[in-house]
């Protein structure tokens, strides 16, 4: 028997959790705000230093996930649809990481950003998760933008799942590090829009849920 009950409200569009080693919660809103609940879902508190988004269409603030050794570092990442300064009306997925510290974000480091030549007017498909796996590595997903056929190509980061060690740098053993022409960040292609990344805490084994056009959403391993 499950109970559904409010924990807490007054959100616009909640978008991604990640709950601290206190069982207190960050929750994400796709409006460009980030909230620190406390266990009991008593207290809400907005935390500063969080980037601009471009909150538009299917874009905004997206997933937010704490660092493995969160209880250390107080590093947690944050994927969001980052602009152009001088082209505010493109944009792509981008993934940044930041130390907690007294409710505001701080020491900034950007993990993830796509060339300028990649952000479009699209407004769609931005994905995206992020999830740590046993060893580490952080993956993240990036939806194909609206742009289909390039998330069958390896040139292109969209329409893809990408794999970076915690600090950004690209593990040598990603499945196209060595191929020339591809982004080496790899770690799948071929996936329309991937907003859903969990890992079997038995296989490790990742499991992503993939929206289909009108119907035709996947679950894949």
């Amino acid at each position: 028997i499950f109970l559904v009950e409010n924990f807490v409200d007054g959100f616009d569009i909640p978008w991604g959790l990640s709950f601290l080693p206190n069982s207190d919660l960050l929750i994400s809103d796709r409006n460009g705000t980030l909230w620190l609940v406390d266990k009991n879902g008593n207290k809400k508190n907005k935390i500063s230093g969080v980037p601009s988004v471009k909150y538009k269409g299917q874009g905004g603030l997206l997933d937010v996930e704490i660092h493995p050794n969160f209880e250390d570092n107080n590093l947690l990442y944050l994927s969001f649809s980052d602009f152009l300064p001088h082209e505010k009306n493109k944009s792509f997925t981008s993934i940044i990481r930041a130390e907690l510290r007294k409710n505001k974000l701080v020491n900034h480091k950007t993990i993830y950003r796509a060339p300028d030549k990649f952000y479009t007017k699209s407004n769609i498909h931005y994905g995206s998760r992020l999830v740590f796996d046993a060893k580490g590595y952080l993956y993240f997903s990036i939806g194909d933008r609206g742009n289909r056929n390039q998330a069958q190509l390896l040139t292109t980061p969209n329409g893809k799942i990408h794999r970076l060690y915690d600090d950004g740098l690209i593990p040598k053993d990603n499945p196209f590090y060595n191929n020339s022409s591809a982004q080496k960040s790899i770690w799948t292609f071929g996936n329309r829009n991937p907003q859903g990344l969990a890992i079997d805490p038995r296989s490790f084994n990742i499991f992503e849920a993939e929206h289909g056009p009108r119907g035709g959403d996947e679950l894949n391993i």
